[in-house]
């Protein structure tokens, strides 16, 4: 397989039970040579993905392409559209990604915690890989490289399942990487992607129990669900981005504005776009009218209550299905609260467990929402768009885990290993 020509099997011709199955079995050897392979050589396979991404920009656009003219025959709304979209700028973002993380510390075989016990045992608490990971994401192309990068450099290998949106950018993204693999002599099959747009090939991967360590689904409730009910992998979530931004009576108005904007209209199809707004009642009247005009001026369809609705004739009603929503598109829900408790409330009966943020002046009910909302990521005073791992120093992410155990929040290479505890002694032996 090359970049400029990437080869997709068919599910005619393909025996896909047979083929997981084998994906499997080469991932298992070569995560073992990547669990010992020394940071040097890691972060030089990185690198050199980066340069070969760049080489083979023109082949990748071009595989883009074709992946834009079949989301755009299928139906897919322009947000999704948008997501799955490269352009040499993206391209190149994505290949400054692999760098960013090759500059990160390796996380296999840091100590975690150490202590020494009285008969003089030394206890360490090593970080060590996983080992083989499955991956299932969305349309957008770049989570391919993100998740091949985040896996590489923290000693795992991988098993892509991306987007049908983005299979063709997918698979020469994948070839490149592989490629730099072997260039700087590491397993080819340490990042693999499924060769087919056949969704039964997902079922397929959650039955390689004897292969697979983790399976990380990324995407909507139906894809979590389906995981959930079909694996018997551990899973690590990350569920939809139903994220919220509450405006407190003492938030600053222009500050408010600003916040509220890029949080959600940045770019409306990432996980980390705003799709309800809170306003207290109180700041109804004050706020509500500049940052409704800058929303609907920008293009977006504002959804609201009663009260929200009589703020701007151009509002439509919202329904109670809106503030289960993740629109991923211009569209934005937006409610009155009647107060901070109000708010707290809205957002941890409605939310996803994502990421949600308060605008306040006031500090006391700034910390009271960090405390109270149960989400993976709270913010005060900033756009729910920094949840992101490049953002948060992480260099790249696989998603934002949406569960209630580690690990939670942007996935990182750090994210992607376990532990194990090391031993030292002089000849003791237990009483």
């Amino acid at each position: 397989m090359t970049p400029a020509e990437p080869a997709a099997a068919t599910t005619t011709d393909l025996d896909l039970k047979a083929t997981m199955l084998a994906m499997g079995k080469r991932a298992r050897e070569a995560a073992a040579v990547l669990a010992q392979a020394p940071t040097k050589v890691k972060n030089a396979a990185l690198r050199n993905a980066a340069d070969k991404l760049r080489a083979a920009t023109d082949a990748i656009l071009a595989a883009n392409a074709r992946d834009i003219a079949f989301a755009m025959h299928n139906g897919n709304s322009a947000a999704m559209v948008d997501r799955t979209r490269l352009d040499p700028k993206r391209v190149e973002a994505i290949a400054k990604g692999l760098e960013d993380v090759a500059g990160l510390s390796d996380p296999v075989g840091s100590i975690q915690a150490g202590w020494t016990r009285p008969n003089g045992l030394l206890i360490s608490r090593v970080a060590v890989p996983i080992g083989v990971i499955g991956i299932i994401y969305e349309a957008r192309p770049n989570v391919t490289a993100d998740a091949g990068g985040l896996c590489l450099k923290s000693g795992n290998a991988c098993i892509l399942r991306g987007g049908q949106e983005s299979f063709e950018s997918s698979m020469a993204i994948v070839a490149a990487m592989r490629a730099a693999l072997a260039a700087n002599g590491l397993p080819e099959d340490a990042i693999q992607f499924i060769p087919t747009r056949d969704r039964a090939a997902v079922g397929h991967l959650l039955k390689l129990d004897g292969y697979v360590d983790t399976i990380v689904p990324r995407g909507g409730k139906s894809l979590i669900e389906r995981v959930m009910k079909e694996t018997r992998i551990p899973v690590i979530a990350h569920l939809e981005g139903l994220c919220h931004t509450y405006v407190h009576e003492s938030a600053d108005i222009e500050m408010a504005r600003k916040i509220v904007m890029n949080a959600k209209m940045r770019r409306v199809s990432v996980c980390g776009a705003t799709e309800t707004l809170l306003i207290d009642r109180t700041a109804l009247a004050t706020h509500g009218p500049a940052i409704l005009d800058d929303l609907i001026s920008a293009g977006c369809e504002i959804r609201g209550d009663d009260e929200v609705r009589k703020l701007d004739t151009r509002v439509v009603a919202a329904t109670e299905a809106d503030w289960t929503t993740e629109y991923l598109d211009a569209i934005l829900a937006v409610k009155t609260v009647a107060g901070l408790d109000d708010a707290i409330a809205h957002v941890n009966k409605y939310g996803s467990h994502h990421t949600d943020a308060i605008i306040a002046g006031d500090k006391d009910a700034a910390d009271a929402f960090l405390r109270k909302v149960d989400s993976a990521i709270v913010l005060h005073n900033a756009s729910t768009q920094f949840a992101d791992g490049a953002e948060f120093g992480f260099g790249a992410e696989i998603g934002i885990s949406t569960g209630r155990l580690p690990p939670r929040g942007p996935v990182g290479a750090e994210q992607l290993t376990t532990y194990k505890y090391v031993l030292r002694g002089a000849g003791q032996t237990r009483p």
